[in-house]
């Protein structure tokens, strides 16, 4: 099996690992779950994340292929317009993008978003192939975290986004609108199905209690043994009634209202009004 290069960018504000994938015989590369900086008490976005990309992808003398999104994060914004202005590329994300376009247009009363996905480069279909120079992806439609999670299997390596943490710290809340949890259940299967040895990279590392390390890299086999939510001795019905009490416990994400704005128009910032300054809103009494 083919092995990608891979390097993982952490962000300690949000908690989530960038990955750019590369093919060394090619130096084509992919980009995937990116970060555009926000400070939601100053309203103010900077660089500082996708610019550390950047310098690495240039230093690395890559070539930026695809700018992929696991799914629509409400947890960050994402940087993939100003990537994409930099090293050209494709954004791309799962197909039914639409279907959460379609959930959250009407929360925002976001009267202008097209909810066809066509804000984004490509949309996946499950079991859809790409290449990244002369290595094949695979994308696996696992939702249940939201209804437009994928994952990327890139040679060796599996892109999972939120659909499992760490093994020490479990699997994705499903209570978001569209979300599942028997799906998200069936989806980990999927992954689960995958060789053993398949290395699968975490979009997010929250240190579980006891371990003083981020962490985000793990494999199939590891996961099957000892994911505290759903390994191999767990049933359907077990993770199902575990997931859906643990998620009316949850609160909300600091940063979804912001995010999913952002997010929803694949990273398009509102435009700015008559005095220049663009606005995102927050909706009251609605989620």
């Amino acid at each position: 099996m083919s092995k990608p290069d891979i390097s993982g960018f952490h962000d300690p504000a949000t908690f989530t690992i960038t990955y750019v994938v590369s093919d060394p015989a090619t130096k084509r590369a992919a980009i995937i779950d990116s970060v555009l900086d926000f400070d939601p008490a100053s309203g103010r976005t900077s660089t500082a994340s996708a610019d550390a990309v950047i310098a690495f992808v240039r230093q690395e003398g890559l070539e930026v292929d695809w700018i992929l999104e696991t799914h629509v994060h409400a947890d960050h914004l994402t940087g993939a317009p100003y990537l994409r202005d930099e090293f050209g590329g494709k954004t791309g994300i799962g197909a039914d993008v639409a279907t959460v376009q379609e959930t959250f247009k009407g929360v925002f009363n976001l009267k202008d978003l097209a909810t066809d996905g066509s804000q984004f480069d490509h949309l996946f279909e499950d079991g859809e192939t790409f290449s990244v120079g002369e290595l094949e992806g695979r994308v696996i439609a696992t939702p249940g975290h939201t209804p437009a999670c994928v994952t990327y299997v890139i040679g060796d390596a599996g892109f999972v986004g939120d659909t499992l943490f760490m093994p020490d710290f479990g699997s994705a809340r499903t209570d978001f609108p569209g979300g599942s949890a028997p799906d998200l259940y069936d989806s980990i299967q999927k992954i689960l199905a995958l060789p053993d040895e398949t290395r699968l990279f975490m979009c997010h590392d929250y240190k579980a209690p006891g371990r003083d390390e981020f962490a985000w890299v793990t494999s199939v086999a590891e996961q099957r043994a000892a994911n505290i939510h759903i390994n191999d001795k767990v049933t359907r019905d077990e993770f199902v009634h575990m997931r859906e009490e643990r998620d009316a416990q949850l609160g909300m994400p600091k940063l979804i209202l912001p995010s999913l704005q952002v997010n929803l128009r694949a990273g398009l910032l509102p435009e700015p009004e008559d005095n220049e300054v663009r606005y995102l809103k927050i909706p009251l009494d609605a989620v």
